[in-house]
């Protein structure tokens, strides 16, 4: 037996490493290349893993080390704030999803029990795609993300009652009410003790933890925690991801959030690829020849009809055009709480396998496409959606208008989150004037509470822009992680015409040159301006004079960066076009480049600079174009991908 596990564990990896490799050498997500270990050596494959109740113990185990990661994100009064999208917005969704469904399923023929569990089915998204996608884009706090988030979460709480009603399906279908409110009214009964339990007992257990000195010891109790709770409200009649999310969320409050988000990963990364790939395994594609007229109807149907649902909710909302098609094209598939639904449907008899079938194949291949769709939503919705169509409404212009009415010379700060409000901490003490502009309801309204002087407002929009003064201001300051939101604004200011000057942050250097062409009168890259006053310090400690450190520094500034944006590239940056990078090219003997000089080699008109020569492990780093290169040489050239790879050619053979 110990020898068929290990076999299984080895194929698993091994296909795994090879599979995931190829996707993300392709620049796909990784969770494509999981479900495609599914489907290759799954029993509808090669057959070589056997999907048995191990399997299928440890993909939901993923479900919940991913809904307990989130919880660690998300305070409680964060999930308040989401009610409008959790309970309004969800609610209609999974409502209207669910009725949809069962007309077609009725209108095929399909009794009513089985109808309403695939009407149910299918209008659940996929919580694991969606949120491990954003979190690792770096989206979820944006306007579509905390949006997604809350349907998604409606959706999960609403697959609860379906899997009480499932078995009761079954048995007797007409008496469902007092079973199911029971069911119910226990779940809520253990979300409440738990969640109050829990907020006095956790910080003083983890407390006693911590005073033993020992990490095993300390992440052993944060597993114990995250899977005591996810049994509770699954024997509750809750979901086992439920309780997950109410320990992350509990455990996200204390002191050790960030220790518990570092323990967590590594199980939520691996159990999160083993699910992927038991979803993969679901699939039987050698039925789809004989059944793909209604497996494509269903898909258009889970993907397009789906998506113009949430898309109408959401402008129905009045969240606007963008954020309703970025999050219809978030949620337009299906999702792995639909799948149970159907496998749990098909053991109680409920459901035929005939009927289940197309439904079952349609859901697994809209969720093969959903990681392309989430990983490009952005660029998608900028050809569906572009910004400049999302008008803002006359009563939002007129309020941002009136409030900064008074104000003359004075700082426009666009996006107030942590760097716009620590720019405005600095202006306070200061005495300088300022106005911000954000379009996060939360933030701006603790922020006026506490006499901020903030706006809601879309920077993007000249009308916005001039409402808040920007014609009588000093400065604008662009704060956003966004480039196609800091682009947008500074397309916006640049059209009022005002002359002022403009500042741009952006996280590093690749687009300092657009942005400067676009009109941008400074950009400020913090990973450089991070390296910068990592280097101020390192001096003062090295005991330089403040008057030689800042020459150095300001020279730096005014020549763009350009001495700290070559860098040797790892990874992934070695493939990204249009960046400077630096390349240690060696001649070799029978290299053309040897004997020749530097001035002889024409590599100034490729656009490749030589930054320095290496010769008897002695560096130069200013070299001379009458140099005569001899092998052995080492030339550290400096140039994007493709001058870098033409350069290397003409070296090495002319």
């Amino acid at each position: 037996m110990a020898h068929t596990i290990l076999s299984d564990v080895l194929i698993l990896l091994a296909v795994a490493i090879v599979t995931v490799t190829i996707v993300r050498r392709l620049g796909l997500p990784a969770i494509l290349g999981y479900l495609c270990v599914g489907l290759i050596a799954g029993p509808h494959g090669f057959g070589w893993l056997a999907f048995d109740d191990v399997i299928r113990f440890f993909g939901e185990l993923g479900i919940v080390f991913l809904l307990f990661s989130i919880g660690l994100e998300f305070s409680l009064p964060l999930l308040l704030s989401l009610r409008r999208y959790l309970l309004g917005t969800g609610s209609i969704q999974v409502a209207g999803g669910t009725l949809a469904g069962f007309i077609i399923a009725r209108a095929f023929g399909v009794e009513w029990p089985g109808a309403l569990v695939l009407g149910a089915a299918t209008a659940l998204s996929s919580t694991a795609i969606v949120l491990s996608q954003l979190g690792e884009q770096h989206e979820l706090q944006e306007r579509h993300g905390r949006l997604a988030l809350g349907i998604l979460l409606f959706q999960d709480l609403a697959a609860v009652p379906f899997l009480v009603i499932i078995p009761l399906l079954a048995g007797d279908a007409e008496r469902l009410a007092m079973p199911l409110a029971l069911a119910l009214l226990k779940g809520g009964i253990a979300f409440v003790v738990i969640w109050f339990v829990g907020r006095r007992l956790l910080p003083r257990l983890l407390h006693g933890v911590t005073r033993a000195a020992s990490r095993e010891l300390f992440t052993l109790t944060v597993l114990f925690i995250a899977l005591m709770t996810a049994w509770l409200t699954a024997v509750s009649g809750l979901s086992l991801a439920m309780g997950a999310f109410l320990a992350g969320m509990l455990l996200g409050e204390t002191v050790y959030r960030h220790q518990i988000v570092a323990d967590a990963r590594p199980f939520k990364d691996l159990l999160m690829g083993l699910f992927f790939v038991t979803v993969g395994m679901e699939l039987d594609y050698r039925l789809l020849p004989d059944m793909w007229l209604e497996t494509v109807i269903l898909l258009l149907g889970i993907t397009f009809g789906k998506g113009a649902l949430i898309y109408l909710l959401v402008r129905a909302a009045e969240l606007g055009h963008r954020a309703a098609t970025r999050t219809a094209l978030l949620l337009g598939h299906g999702g792995e709480f639909g799948i149970a639904l159907l496998a749990l449907a098909l053991a109680q008899g409920v459901l035929s396998h005939a009927a289940a079938q197309p439904v079952l194949a349609a859901m697994i291949v809209s969720m093969l496409i959903a990681p392309l769709l989430v990983r490009h939503n952005r660029w998608l919705a900028d050809r569906l959606a572009p910004v400049a169509t999302d008008v803002p409404s006359p009563a939002i212009t007129e309020d941002v208008a009136q409030q900064a009415s008074h104000s003359e010379d004075h700082v426009v700060i666009a996006g107030f989150g942590r760097i716009g409000q620590n720019l405005a901490t600095f202006l306070r003490k200061l005495g300088v004037p300022y106005v911000a502009l954000d379009l996060d309801a939360d933030v701006i309204r603790r922020a006026v509470l506490a006499g901020e002087p903030v706006m809601y407002g879309d920077s993007g929009h000249a009308e916005v822009l001039a409402g808040a003064g920007l014609t009588r201001a000093r400065v604008l300051v662009i704060t956003f992680d966004d480039q196609d939101s800091a682009t947008h604004t500074l397309a916006a200011c640049r059209s009022l015409d005002t002359g002022c000057e403009v500042l741009v942050r952006t996280r590093n250097d690749r687009h300092l040159e657009s942005l400067i062409a676009q009109g941008a009168s400074a950009v400020i890259p913090e990973s450089l301006e991070a390296a910068i006053a990592l280097a101020r310090h390192l001096l003062r400690h090295l005991d330089y004079a403040e008057a030689d450190i800042q020459p150095l520094l300001d020279s730096i500034r005014r020549d763009r960066y350009h001495a700290l944006r070559s860098t040797f590239a790892s990874g992934d940056e070695t493939r990204r076009t249009g960046t400077l990078r630096l390349e240690t090219f060696v001649i070799a003997d029978r290299a053309h480049a040897a004997g020749h000089r530097l001035d002889e080699l024409g590599l100034d008109a490729l656009g490749v600079r030589v930054v320095a020569i290496r010769r008897r492990g002695i560096r130069g780093d200013q070299p001379l174009h009458a140099t005569r290169l001899l092998p052995g040489d080492a030339l550290v050239l400096e140039g994007t991908t493709q001058q870098l790879d033409a350069a290397q050619r003409r070296l090495a053979a002319g």
